[in-house]
């Protein structure tokens, strides 16, 4: 079955080489095959995991090629998966509508309209997992397709998740980064050993530091230092913390389990905790800010940092009333500025650049969970201070994407109105600004998220704040503004 009126070709941003973004004018619409599914996306909103891939490319943990949970003979069947050097369509945080189905699909019909969950957790590469947008085409495009036998996971839980027609693409879309925020706390932690996992007795770094090569992804490495000290900083594979799923632990003594107890259940936030949120009035920072205030967690305080005065007075401004409202304290700071001495109970690190975890253990109070939120490169190691790591009992976390349960959740929220995901929205365009909307993400320009409308033919990427005759609420994106949007372009 199809809709009317399916073009042969589209408008699409293609990241070709690193750092290499391109708009082509004349993709093809590519045909479903039997068991595929052809949507048109209604929106995709930008992300700084877009930029992970801008630069890294086929280094990307994501973009490697599948090594396993799906069959090979499969895959060359999808035109659009798209692995290694292979161009693809950057975009994970989207909305589409069915417009034509094979004639083996079971579970879908055109006019369905579904919110995205990116993350094929169940289909590994050799130091992740497959992902839309990454290693198959994402939404940046008018046109986008899926494949049953992907997106369904070993239990039949489909990556699809039908969206409500009464709410704007923009808040159903903008559940995806909300729910990944959510992962990274709530997120069940191992806390016990398991085939594959590493065990090392003794202090001599070398060893840790081949050991660690060793650990498999979502491994175990348990160090038990029998009173001794490595005695220098140790190479630590941090990046493979958020894309690996790898996690350490320790204990000075010599036994195992006082290691494994050492685990947090989940890393949430726990009562009275000093929380320091490192880039925490960028997009992804200000949800972290305001999750955390509205948890309902008694007497925490959050440290929200940023480089920016600009953004700080803005995270101020929307944050403020949340804390005061919720008897919690707020504390926005400019770390160029204004220098700390406290210790911190939880540390999120929203920039990846692994100098900051090696700082956020000199920073740690005894029993610190240290959140490695964003994506370091998988390859990449720092030089970590591990005899204060295992002395004070830290924990590095880090999440790679949400889980579709984690989106239902935040869906929930959004349908429920106790969440208006829109409240994040900076700036629209549609396909003609994206590439200027990722490099507005890459330099920090914008407060907020930016959402790309596929359908807004020329439109170049647009602030709020230079919106005309549109209908904004207290200069927020609202509903009726999307639809007075869909008007607008009508027919263009």
């Amino acid at each position: 079955m199809a809709t009317a009126s399916i073009p042969k070709q589209q408008r699409a941003v293609q990241l070709v080489g690193p750092d290499q973004l391109t708009i082509n004018e004349t993709k093809p619409v590519l045909e479903p095959g039997p068991y595929q599914i052809l949507c048109r996306v209604e929106v995709c909103g930008l992300c700084f995991s877009d930029l992970k891939l801008l630069k890294q490319f086929s280094g990307h943990a994501r973009k490697s090629e599948i090594a396993s949970g799906i069959n090979k003979q499969i895959l060359g069947e999808m035109a659009n998966y798209v692995p290694g050097e292979k161009p693809t369509v950057p975009g994970h945080e989207t909305v589409v509508r069915v417009v034509k189905v094979g004639n083996q699909v079971t579970k879908y019909k055109v006019g369905e309209r579904y919110l995205v969950q990116a993350d094929y957790r169940w289909i590994s590469t050799p130091n992740s997992a497959a992902a839309f947008g990454y290693n198959f085409e994402g939404g940046l495009q008018e046109y986008t397709l899926f494949d049953e036998r992907v997106i369904h996971a070993p239990d039949g839980e489909s990556t699809l998740i039908p969206a409500p027609e009464e709410f704007p693409a923009s808040a159903i879309a903008l559940c995806e980064p909300w729910a990944c925020v959510e992962e990274a706390y709530i997120e069940k932690q191992r806390q016990t050993l398991r085939e594959g996992d590493v065990v090392y007795h003794g202090s001599d770094p070398a060893e840790v530091e081949r050991l660690f090569t060793t650990v498999p992804t979502n491994g175990l490495m348990v160090i038990c230092q029998h009173g001794g000290k490595f005695g220098r900083p140790v190479v630590t594979p941090v990046g493979r913390t958020h894309y690996g799923g790898i996690r350490i632990v320790g204990t000075t003594g010599d036994k195992v389990e006082d290691a494994l107890a050492s685990i947090p259940a989940t890393a949430e936030i726990r009562p009275n905790d000093k929380i320091n949120i490192i880039g925490a009035a960028g997009p992804m920072g200000t949800m972290h800010v305001i999750r955390d205030l509205c948890q309902g967690v008694p007497g925490i305080t959050v440290f929200a940092g940023d480089l920016s005065d600009d953004r700080l007075v803005m995270l101020k401004k929307l944050a403020e009333p949340l804390a005061q409202k919720n008897k919690l304290t707020l504390r926005p700071y400019n770390p160029q500025k204004d220098k700390l001495t406290e210790q911190f109970n939880y540390i999120v690190l929203m920039a990846p650049v692994p100098a900051l975890v090696v700082q956020a253990v000199k920073d740690a109070a005894p029993k610190a969970i240290i959140n490695i939120f964003a994506g370091i490169p998988a390859d990449k190691t720092a030089e970590i201070d591990l005899d204060a790591y295992i002395a004070e009992q830290c924990y590095f976390v880090g999440t790679s994407g949400s889980t579709t349960e984690d989106m239902k959740t935040v869906l929930k929220k959004v349908m429920s109105k106790q969440l208006d995901t829109n409240l994040s929205v900076a700036a629209i365009s549609g396909i003609d600004g994206a590439i200027d909307g990722i490099r507005a993400v890459e330099k920090n320009l914008m407060p907020g998220k930016i959402i790309v409308y596929p359908f807004a033919k020329g439109m170049k990427l647009t602030p709020l704040t230079e919106l005309k005759n549109v209908p904004l609420r207290n200069g927020h994106w609202t509903a009726e503004a999307e639809e007075a949007l869909k008007k607008e372009y009508a027919g263009k």
